[in-house]
């Protein structure tokens, strides 16, 4: 997988309410969704940057920006009007195949076409409110809800979504009590097996870099940082 389909799956699997091209960049109207869906990046080399940051304040955002690995030029030009580093994040990624034949809690996990009050509830007490679940239904189809429980009850949710034959995996939110219990494993089983179903050969997702945990446990399963991006927003 590339970077540029990584990106584009990302996209594609988690999209903004609006994008605009405005003189040399993509900007994004996030409706509350969060910083992805929120974050303007370059699509010409001579952008300027004030242009994209005016277009984010008219609709009522921070100037806030998607800095991918390769572009130093422009995390140059931010760092130096007066941009900071927020939010590292490694992209991973796996082949469908290996990630099924490495995991086996495909029975804990219910599928869903929207998300149930149960799914909602897990989101909420992580920070995921309406606005995130918003996106999910704006996203590309074919798409699912993912839920697993653990003694019968609620544990983990997470999303998944197929585009460009990768399958993306977003918003994994394990309920407090249940957390080193498996249901991380049991919700990437699940997302890897709606993949096969539905065509997706990878299956990938996006975490930042700070999230030690994670980290540890995607690269235990064999998925790969296939390609990485930060964000600057104005101190």
């Amino acid at each position: 997988m590339t970077d540029a389909e990584a990106f584009a799956a990302l996209d594609a699997t988690w999209p903004a309410a609006e994008v605009a091209e405005h003189s040399g960049w993509l900007v994004r109207n996030g409706a509350g969704g969060g910083k992805r869906v929120s974050a303007a990046s370059q699509i010409s080399l001579d952008a300027d940057i004030n242009v994209a940051a005016d277009a984010m304040r008219a609709m009522g955002q921070v100037p806030l920006f998607q800095v991918r690995g390769d572009e130093t030029a422009l995390d140059d030009a931010l760092e130096a009007a007066g941009y900071s580093i927020i939010d590292p994040v490694w992209i991973y990624s796996a082949p469908t195949a290996d990630l099924i034949d490495g995991l086996s809690e495909q029975s804990r996990v219910y599928r869903g076409q929207f998300a149930v009050a149960a799914m909602q509830e897990i989101w909420a007490a992580g920070g995921i409110g309406p606005a995130r679940i918003k996106v999910m239904e704006r996203a590309a189809s074919p798409k699912s809800w993912l839920l697993t429980r653990i003694d019968d009850r609620p544990a983990g949710v997470a999303f998944v979504s197929v585009s460009g034959g990768i399958a993306m995996a977003h918003a994994i939110e394990v309920s407090t009590n249940y957390r080193r219990q498996g249901a991380v494993r049991a919700l990437l089983s699940g997302a890897a097996t709606f993949a096969a179903d539905n065509g997706a050969k990878h299956l990938a997702l996006a975490v930042t870099k700070a999230n030690v945990a994670a980290n540890g446990l995607y690269q235990s399963l064999g998925m790969k940082v296939v390609a990485g991006y930060h964000y600057r927003i104005l101190d």
